[in-house]
């Protein structure tokens, strides 16, 4: 893959390119909608991933091609806009933080590519941002630590893209390793890497190439919704900042207060920040049983509760289901289409493709894609 790219490289701009980078998607085992209440999260990264090579230019402009897109980009770093439903306002908008927090930034001939389905919850737009913020900070000679590229990154999502994520997909891009899930707080950034053990599991990813965007979405109201039974908890709970600071008992006390929607949407984040924890416990105490009936109820919860799913979703939590030796499913990624996460001992990884590629298209007349899985490093860069 690198020599192709190195090679459309040459054929576009005519020279060689500088740099390599690479950086992964990630799919969430559990802890959804999580993030952006200060919660809990428990995301791996993948071996799907957003490839960039790059070289330096002596002036102010940035072109970069994308053979995915077969499209050309280019914008001078002295006047960066947002233009709507464009590829380039990810890495413009990581070029626009980067200068607009004093960094000096130099030109580049990029060419960009990746193998993350677009649309699917895999983060293919973290990762863009995570490749890009790479690319400018090695060319420009930038030392960034990677708890604050990603923050920076995320900024760039909610402020210049639109999209009021939290800081998940762009920590796991960067933090991910290989074989280990990452337990991340959201509120202080602290993390753990909690190994799994890669010989008796694996990660299986259904897309049911549904896709949605999220822009302007119902993936903000919810980020709303939150916020606002937040404001209304204060009256009783008057220290609480998010609703990470809840737990289910103080929110048993005082759902009835709330409006009905503002219930479901409360109950179901407090619920689901409480099976994160529960899951790692379980995982490194190797109970794959009981992680897999928090996937399961999590999937429950932002079916019911925080109401993100959608048939196609739930269908292939009920088809993975019914087969053995699937220890926990859900939809994984803001929803509303995407992609499905399983927990699956290996002996049964064939069960379950060929079940879903079965009944799937039978019950949708869609054609489903499976991955099946490697847990991978997070981001890097390093000369071509």
């Amino acid at each position: 893959m690198m020599d192709e790219l190195r090679q459309t490289f040459r054929q576009h701009f005519g020279t060689a390119p500088e740099i390599y980078v690479r950086a992964p998607g990630r799919v969430n085992l559990i802890g959804e909608h999580t993030d952006y209440n200060d919660g809990f999260v428990f995301p791996i990264a993948i071996d799907r991933q957003i490839e960039i090579m790059a070289t330096r230019r002596s002036d102010r402009k940035v072109v970069i091609f994308s053979p995915d897109f077969d499209a050309t980009e280019s914008f001078m770093l002295d006047d960066i806009r947002h233009v709507d439903d464009s590829w380039c306002n990810y890495p413009k908008g990581v070029a626009y933080f980067l200068q607009k927090g004093g960094h000096e930034l130099t030109g580049g001939n990029a060419v960009i590519t990746g193998n993350i389905p677009l649309g699917a919850g895999l983060s293919s737009s973290a990762a863009v941002e995570v490749a890009s913020a790479l690319m400018f900070t090695t060319l420009a000679d930038v030392v960034m630590d990677k708890s604050s590229l990603a923050l920076l990154c995320q900024r760039a999502e909610n402020q210049f893209v639109g999209v009021h994520c939290g800081i998940m997909d762009q920590f796991i891009s960067l933090m991910g390793k290989k074989d280990h899930a990452l337990l991340l707080d959201c509120r202080s950034l602290e993390y753990d890497r909690v190994p799994i053990p890669m010989e008796d599991m694996r990660v299986v990813v259904c897309n049911t190439r549904v896709k949605r965007k999220l822009t302007g979405s119902e993936y903000n109201e919810r980020r709303a919704e939150c916020e606002r039974g937040v404001e209304m908890l204060k009256e009783w709970l008057p220290d609480i900042h998010a609703l990470r600071d809840v737990d289910s008992q103080q929110f048993k006390k005082y759902e009835a207060e709330l409006p009905p929607l503002t219930q479901k949407r409360c109950r179901y984040v407090i619920d689901e920040n409480e099976r994160v924890l529960a899951s790692v416990a379980a995982l490194r105490a190797r109970d794959y049983e009981r992680f897999g009936e928090l996937m399961f109820a999590s999937h429950r919860g932002l079916r019911d509760d925080y109401e993100v799913s959608c048939l196609e979703l739930d269908l292939m939590v009920e088809i993975a289901s019914g087969v053995d030796g699937v220890l926990g499913a859900r939809m994984t990624g803001a929803g509303f289409g995407g992609c499905t996460v399983n927990l699956v001992r290996e002996s049964s990884v064939s069960a379950i493709e060929a079940e879903i590629q079965k009944r799937y298209p039978q019950e949708t007349g869609i054609q489903p894609e499976v991955y099946i899985c490697q847990i991978a490093d997070g981001a890097s860069v390093s000369s071509t």
